[in-house]
């Protein structure tokens, strides 16, 4: 496109997430913003965050917490990065091995997503092992700093499960998990999609929970920029996100539903069938070769505000790091994380579309447990339901306080 006013170039993970950019690309809304947008697909969170740093993506499809972990110096290699957008909600899953699964059937364990029955199942399996003398199970997350790593741990953590004692917790790229689950390496796994219906389609695997239900309506993928390219390019990054809006907006069409999955399975972007794209897509999740189960906001693309980098959101994934020793809590390090996510930038960018924008920048997570209507400039607005499965809350306001319970509890 010869006329663009604006390259940008971003990274990616195949990964059914990255969808809200794969769509602006491709349905040429980043082309209607005057944007020449060039999407280089990356093996591993840390090539994106290390070619972020260098210069050679101006943004990119990002795990939530890694631009925290960036900022706070946690990770090497890497620039001031920003969030001045959300990539949707939801999207992941915990798949185990078959072997695994009939394991937890003998513990009463059922089909149906429930994290509290699997969780309890579980903690029977890991009890069992430890009787035995057994070497400890092994899940794989995708980064230390993701969200798949925080809401594994919060799971097993509120079942009984010490995350750091009771099992292994390994780091393995999405792509090779289903294979890795099928070759005895992996007894578990927490992953976006395809990654979990691929290991059920190839009979290699269970799915028994996801992200939905550990913690509803919650936060995975992020828009991460380079803070010096965002400051520099401000018209730019707002083109981008009016972009991203429009895409999301077509993604949440279950009309597009069917032409997204094609999309996404191609070459470039994630590389398989699209029958593995679908159920995500449509939330009828095939948990086995032979069962399935309906959750219909297992990935949000755009409702529930899911757009919006929320600062609570921040703050929950930095209580986190904080649970699990790998940041030291203070003041200094609690700002940092605050300031990653930008809702100011956000707002500028979608306020002359008449977007609903919410009218605060953090809220309490976990206190809705129904469809709540709230106030927000632009359009109408409906968050939530957004509850921890163990009925927990998180409140931004009394950040110390969570952290001091977490540990009381064993974290």
């Amino acid at each position: 496109m010869t006329d663009a006013r604006f390259e940008i170039s971003a990274g990616f993970l195949p990964l059914l997430d990255s969808a809200l950019l794969v769509a602006a690309r491709e349905k040429g809304f980043a082309a209607a913003e005057g944007i020449e947008l060039t999407l280089v697909r990356e093996t591993s969170w840390a090539s994106i965050r290390d070619r972020l740093a260098v210069g050679h993506f101006q943004v990119a499809h990002m795990l939530g917490p890694m631009p925290i972990a960036c900022n706070l110096g946690l990770t090497p290699l890497a620039a001031t990065t920003v969030v001045p957008m959300a990539l949707g909600l939801g999207g992941n899953a915990v798949t185990v091995s078959n072997a695994l699964w009939r394991e937890m059937v003998g513990h009463g364990a059922s089909g149906d997503l429930s994290p509290g029955a699997a969780g309890n199942a579980l903690r029977g399996v890991v009890a069992d092992r430890a009787r035995a003398g057994a070497a400890p199970l092994r899940f794989a997350v995708v980064h230390p700093y993701s969200g798949h790593n925080y809401e594994l741990r919060y799971w097993l953590a509120a079942c009984g499960i010490d995350p750091d004692r009771d099992i292994e917790i390994v780091i393995l790229p999405p792509p090779l998990m289903a294979d890795a689950l099928g070759s005895g390496a992996l007894d578990g796994f927490c992953a976006g999609e395809p990654w979990n219906t691929a290991a059920v389609m190839l009979g290699h695997g269970r799915i028994v929970t996801v992200k939905a239900k550990i913690w509803r309506s919650s936060p995975e993928k992020v828009l991460g920029a380079d803070a010096r390219w965002a400051e520099a390019n401000p018209d730019a990054l707002a083109a981008l996100l009016r972009a991203i809006h429009h895409a999301a907006q077509w993604c949440a069409s279950p009309a597009n539903r069917t032409e997204l999955a094609g999309i996404m399975s191609a070459a470039a972007y994630v590389g398989r069938p699209a029958g593995w794209m679908s159920p995500a897509l449509s939330g009828h999740l095939g948990t086995s070769t032979d069962s399935s189960v309906v959750v219909e906001d297992f990935f949000v693309p755009q409702a529930r505000a899911a757009t919006f980098p929320w600062k609570s959101h921040a703050l929950w994934f930095y209580s986190q790091m904080v649970r699990w020793g790998q940041a030291g809590h203070s003041p200094e390090n609690a700002a940092i994380a605050r300031e990653t996510y930008r809702p100011d930038l956000y707002r500028a960018a979608l306020k002359p579309l008449g977007a609903a924008l919410p009218g605060a920048n953090a809220k309490v997570e976990g206190a809705l447990p129904v469809p709540t209507p709230v106030g927000s400039a632009g359009a109408s607005l409906v968050l939530g339901p957004d509850g921890f499965f163990d009925g927990g809350l998180f409140d931004p306001d009394d950040l110390d306080g969570y952290i001091a319970a977490q540990r009381v509890l064993g974290g």
